[in-house]
């Protein structure tokens, strides 16, 4: 099972990627706020955090930031706005998995599905080896 952290402010807002999602063998747990993101981290472990532009203490950014402070291993994307080459310009260096729409679908879900599945199967590869 892959278990996800959305963050965000609205999760009506990201129902239809998050159904996406879950049609998959995916648990989905919610924050609403960086802190509250940061407390169930420190809690669970999590195969990738998705978050929103915008949360309601930090941006989304700021958030990955923390994450990645303190566990750089951290599975990440992001909502943005911003144009491919502003976002890389913003998120160089914190190893963002992909950057997703400000409202995604359920086949951006896939997409992101895909790249993390290829990752984890890489991982369980070396630890197998």
């Amino acid at each position: 099972m892959i278990r996800i952290l959305l963050a965000g402010r609205d999760q009506a807002s990201l129902s239809t990627f998050s159904s996406g999602l879950a049609k998959n063998d995916v648990q989905i747990t919610w924050a609403d706020s960086g802190n509250h993101g940061m407390s169930l981290l420190a809690d669970s472990i999590v195969d990738l955090v998705v978050t929103d532009e915008n949360l309601e203490d930090m941006t989304g950014l700021e958030f990955i930031k923390k994450i990645v402070s303190k566990n750089p291993m951290v599975n990440c994307a992001a909502l943005s706005s911003l144009s491919p080459e502003e976002f890389h310009e913003a998120s160089e260096g914190l190893g963002i998995l992909m950057q997703l729409p400000i409202q995604p679908d359920q086949e951006q879900a896939e997409i992101l599905l895909g790249h993390l599945k290829q990752i984890l199967n890489r991982i369980n590869f070396k630890s197998n080896t």
